[in-house]
């Protein structure tokens, strides 16, 4: 039997890439801030396994960015994340765990320092723009919010490096981890970052001019022939082996960036402003009572986790599994899910509930990688 078609709409826009992305015979989509996503290209797994070896273009325009820009830019960035901005550099881009007033997980957003004054936050899959506006409106802000025409091309990959190196130069090479450069692509300057959502390494291009979007696709892949590039994109079996989070699908607004695993990018003590402070304040001292981990599942490979799997030890429900794919290199089902304090530690054995039936599964402290 086929899938359902995906009908489209305005509601679902197109990207600068999207008909290099068609050519390249893309499979499967998704949805993500209202654009297109592609997802799959020759399967799951071939995808995975050419990511780990060689280099993918990926059409990642569905990031889309959120521009802050004016006297109290500064002022509001500090009031959206409880992760500590006042040191963050010019070249900088910081991971932001952003949180409503209940230090509920709104977004974790790349966010790029620009200058003093304008700010891009990367966003993930939710409509964080409305709820900016609406500080900024209720609190009547002197700064500027919108969402600019900003497309990012993503290059991921073993070989990124070399491959980004013939389109933009040597300089390239020299970016470091969470950091970005302006280099110029025909005549245009580029925000291009280290960054990306696969632990496979590479790069970011911030794309602000539609019609650059092909030139720049197609300078890429004759560049990277013998490289093996090809079009990807981020894949389900890899990220959760790295513990990539997904916004949506692992944590959403009923979560705390504690009990997300990402209490290291919260300095609640010193992020003054941030309207989740006094909630988080409390989380830190008493602690999550539950927390994002690894599991491994046993037995035959599963599909894709379209649901939440129940999570039980001894008959009672201990947590819920968010993400599950069968992982080719280490042989098992790997997973991700939110445990309880009293069935979190490594090495713990627990039963999930699966569309197949009831499977044991192990506690991870660490991810596969």
């Amino acid at each position: 039997m086929s899938a359902p078609l995906l009908s489209l709409s305005r509601r679902i826009r197109r990207t600068p890439f999207s008909g290099r992305v068609m050519a390249s015979g893309v499979k499967a989509y998704t949805v993500y801030n209202h654009m297109l996503l592609p997802s799959v290209f020759e399967s799951p797994e071939e995808d995975y396994r050419h990511l780990k070896t060689d280099v993918q273009v990926w059409d990642v325009a569905c990031e889309r960015q959120v521009e802050v820009r004016g006297p109290d830019a500064a002022r509001l960035l500090q009031m959206l994340t409880p992760r500590d901005l006042s040191k963050m550099a010019m070249d900088q881009c910081y991971y932001t765990p952003m949180v409503d007033e209940t230090g509920g997980m709104l977004n974790d957003p790349l966010t790029l320092k620009l200058a003093e004054d304008r700010f891009w936050v990367s966003i993930a899959d939710s409509d964080l723009l409305f709820w900016i506006k609406g500080l900024v409106y209720g609190l009547r802000l002197e700064v500027d919010v919108d969402e600019p025409d900003v497309s990012p091309l993503a290059v991921q990959g073993p070989k990124a490096d070399d491959l980004m190196a013939r389109v933009f130069g040597d300089t390239v090479r020299d970016i470091r981890f969470f950091r970005y450069a302006t280099l110029p692509f025909e005549g245009h300057d580029l925000v291009v970052a280290r960054s990306g959502y696969s632990k496979q390494g590479g790069f970011e291009i911030y794309v602000d001019q539609w019609d650059l979007g092909e030139p720049l696709w197609d300078a890429l892949f004759a560049a990277g022939e013998d490289l093996n590039v090809r079009a990807g994109g981020p894949n389900l079996i890899e990220r959760i082996e790295g513990g990539l989070l997904s916004y949506g699908n692992d944590m959403t607004r009923e979560n705390t960036p504690h009990e997300c695993g990402l209490g290291k990018f919260c300095q609640t003590q010193t992020a003054i402003g941030c309207v989740g402070r006094d909630a988080l304040l409390r989380v830190a001292v008493e602690g999550p009572v539950r927390q994002i981990r690894s599991l491994a599942i046993d037995g035959e490979a599963l599909g894709p986790c379209g649901d939440l799997w129940s999570v039980y030890a001894n008959g009672k429900r201990v947590g819920r599994v968010t993400s599950a794919a069968w992982s080719p290199d280490f042989e098992t089902n790997v997973a991700i899910g939110m445990i309880r304090m009293t069935h979190w530690d490594d090495g713990t054995k627990v039963e999930v509930e699966t569309p197949d039936g009831m499977r044991t599964a192990t506690v991870r402290e660490s991810f596969f990688i």
